[in-house]
């Protein structure tokens, strides 16, 4: 019988699985939504129990679509977006839901570290205390909800929890790890100084492992339920960013990925770390690489929430057959000009990380006329948040010169919005087949069982080039006026969105 290799990533806005063959060869794919919820302004939450029939849902998708036996899966591997701690008491019950990295509540938790702690928190974890981070959220629950605090008896992380539901095994990986601001980057391990700075229990936090490590077994209730046989390995996977890097192959110093997701993040890649204070650093997949990110926060978000506010009609239609809504908005926005006729959009939806980092930031159009028709709105968008890519990458630049970019993510698969951040960062970008971290996911679950000998033959089978895109020198030359004025308006508006 032909064997498959499995893929997850439960990402920030529903779960994919990916599905390859062993000879690396993709098969099919499958997704599922499920919801955030924002109970006050700048929260962020999602509930535990949304993740696992949305991998159940993906998964038959993914099998039906490429007349899979889910018998002949031989081997998977769980990604997940970083920060986001799942909380168990002794039962092993959830007991709350689960802090998103968007969230902007434990701003005051955040400034109480910047301002007595930034120091060794900097040494020690390589980042810059903010709402995005573990510590400073489990503080927020420890002031605010005492009696949620008092009954944690395990932490992981939303990758971990789903591992933890088909294999009972509790841990996670050092680049998860990492996310959390209570990992020691020196002396890799947890980090006894940082948990008590936060006052967290160090014996919480789970062991940690090689991200390509089997890191349990399907057991025999998670097979009645996916058709995975039981005892099937199940490798430990890594963050979703990691992965995305992973399997478009930038496991090599001076590369440069600009993911456009969820969120937006830019990349840029060293054999030794350069920890920067208005970035995020993190190891990578193969040990002795490290990224340095710089990261917006509300990137394809911004666009997902503009389809679900304003456009509820072709939502209905799409539902029963019509044409995909993100289809509809981009041939709108391809009829509009670049520049949008003088139409700015700020992405400050959840606040802003990189290089802001301020939390009471607000999302805004500017210079609305009766001139505008949604096609403007909708390119304004794209434009936008590639205006918040440019404001990263010139700082990336500082650190490394960028030659070419590799760009990867849900928002590049729209040929308009890889363009206009072709022209806004005016470099040349490298586009693959696959980027999604569920196909990088498949990928290691490949090499932990020994099916590809190693992390640089699993990219040698598995990735497949497309080509380049160029910018476009007009198009650049506007975008470089227009990104001055994107910068002005900010400048004009952070004190009245404070206010806000």
């Amino acid at each position: 019988m032909k064997s498959y290799l499995l893929g997850i990533d439960i990402g920030t806005g529903g779960c994919k699985t990916t599905i390859l063959d062993s000879t690396g060869a993709f098969v099919s794919d499958g997704f599922a939504e499920y919801p955030t919820y924002h109970p006050k302004v700048g929260w962020s939450e999602q509930k535990a129990t949304s993740w696992f029939p949305a991998f159940l849902s993906s998964l038959h998708i993914a099998l039906e679509k490429g007349s899979v036996p889910p018998s002949a899966i031989i081997a998977l591997c769980i990604s997940a977006s970083a920060h986001n701690a799942v909380l168990l008491d002794a039962d092993g019950s959830v007991i709350r839901d689960t802090i998103m990295w968007t969230d902007q509540r434990s701003h005051d938790e955040s400034e109480y570290l910047k301002a007595h702690f930034s120091e060794s928190i900097f040494r020690i974890s390589y980042q810059t205390p903010a709402p995005t981070w573990t510590l400073p959220q489990l503080m927020w629950i420890r002031r605010n909800e005492p009696e949620v605090f008092s009954r944690i008896h395990r932490l992981m992380f939303i990758k971990d929890y789903v591992r933890y539901q088909l294999t009972g095994n509790w841990c996670t990986d050092y680049i998860e790890a990492q996310g959390s601001m209570l990992f020691d980057n020196g002396a890799w391990k947890w980090s006894e100084e940082l948990c008590a700075i936060g006052e967290i229990p160090a014996r919480i936090l789970p062991p940690i492992v090689e991200p390509q490590q089997v890191s349990g077994h399907i057991t025999s209730e998670a097979s009645r339920f996916t058709g995975i046989p039981e005892g099937t390995p199940v490798i430990n996977g890594a963050t979703d960013t990691a992965l995305e890097h992973y399997c478009v192959g930038a496991i090599e110093e001076g590369a440069c990925v600009v993911k456009v997701a969820t969120a937006s993040t830019v990349n840029i890649f060293g054999e030794t770390a350069q920890p920067h204070p208005s970035g995020l650093t993190y190891s990578q997949i193969p040990k002795g690489l490290w990224s340095t990110c710089f990261a917006t926060n509300s990137a394809a978000a911004s666009l997902r929430w503009y389809r679900d506010t304003f456009c509820a009609m072709e939502l209905r239609e799409e539902i029963t057959g019509g044409e995909n809504v993100y289809s509809i908005l981009d041939e709108e926005a391809a009829a509009v000009a670049p520049g949008s006729a003088g139409l700015f959009f700020h992405p400050y939806l959840m606040g802003e990380r990189s290089p802001h980092w301020d939390p009471k930031l607000r999302g805004s159009f500017v210079g609305i006329t009766a001139h505008h028709t949604r096609g403007h709105f909708n390119r304004a968008i794209l434009e936008g948040v590639a205006f918040s890519i440019k404001e990263n990458f010139e700082i990336a630049e500082t650190l490394q010169p960028v030659q070419e970019i590799c760009l990867v993510g849900g928002g590049a698969k729209s040929r308009i919005w890889t363009g206009i951040v072709a022209d806004v960062l005016n470099k040349p970008i490298v586009k693959f087949e696959k980027d999604d971290s569920s196909y990088g996911a498949a990928m290691l679950a490949g090499v932990g069982v020994g099916v590809f000998e190693s992390h640089e033959r699993a990219i040698a089978k598995c990735r497949k080039l497309i080509g380049r895109i160029q910018p476009t020198p007009e198009n650049a030359a506007a975008y470089e006026k227009a990104f001055a004025l994107y910068c002005e308006i900010h400048a004009d508006l952070k004190k009245t969105y404070n206010k806000l």
